[in-house]
């Protein structure tokens, strides 16, 4: 698979690293930093584009800008990408109405197009707008990168002795690479301590979405939604393992 990564900054350039160091074979990874400034109106997106690019199946949105959005259709014609995922990990960079624009944009040119909020809630059907809705998507593009990269999904196994963690395997990561990083830490910890010691090695990697209060989040941060998401993935596993206390009122623990 081809793909385009657009990025301008930091943010966008540890995405990369990990897509890079961890892509499966076969796959190609192209970047363009796209402008550091742009006026309010961009009437011409050609005049903020290089004269061309490598040919892409799939292009990657990590842009801190919002005017960034308005440039993607016209290189999704340039570049012939087939899908489009834009990541939506600071409302800022791509707000909400914005986001359905764009959609609506690529859709008409037939390029498929996500835009998960946080990054890591996509999956190879779906991804997360608000705390409680998903939107599906149709694309193969799409589809084969979240199986790589997206909403995490690390597999424990468990030394039932010891009730303790021998293992973890990422079969997804987070594109920024936290998943990955937060698995190599749980090796060793009890089945009782995992979930809440992911979540501080999960604020700890440091997760790169926003600390902004959001209503259609239930005015929690995406930060605390993608912990929440690889939190989720644990817990789930760790059901049969957990030894859940219960206190009676009025008596004492013993």
């Amino acid at each position: 698979m081809r793909i385009l990564a657009i990025i301008s900054g930091e943010y966008g350039q540890r995405h990369v690293d990990n897509i890079r160091r961890h892509a499966p074979e076969g796959w190609t990874l192209e970047t363009w930093k796209a402008p550091a400034a742009f006026p309010l109106i961009i009437d011409y997106p050609e005049d903020f584009l290089p004269q061309s690019f490598a040919p892409a199946d799939l292009i990657l949105s990590f842009a801190e800008t919002k005017s960034v959005a308005e440039l993607i259709p016209e290189i999704a014609m340039m570049t012939g990408a087939r899908g489009v995922i834009a990541a939506v990990d600071n409302e800022a960079w791509l707000p909400r109405g914005l986001a359905r624009q764009l959609t609506g944009w690529l859709a008409r040119m037939n390029v498929a197009c996500t835009t998960p909020k946080p990054l890591c809630s996509l999956t190879e059907h779906d991804y997360k707008v608000t705390r409680r809705e998903r939107e599906t998507y149709e694309s193969e593009v799409i589809a084969e990168f979240a199986k790589y990269f997206g909403q995490p999904d690390i597999r424990l196994s468990v030394d039932e002795a010891t009730r303790t963690v021998s293992r973890a395997e990422v079969r997804v990561d987070a594109v920024c690479g936290c998943a990955r990083h937060v698995a190599e830490k749980l090796v060793g910890l009890s089945v009782d301590e995992v979930e809440e010691r992911a979540g501080l090695f999960h604020h700890h990697f440091p997760c790169l979405a926003s600390m902004v209060k959001l209503n259609d989040y239930n005015h929690d941060t995406l930060m605390h939604e993608s912990g929440h998401l690889l939190q989720e993935n644990l817990a789930e596993q760790l059901k049969p393992f957990v030894q859940k206390k219960y206190i009676t009122p009025g008596t004492k623990a013993e």
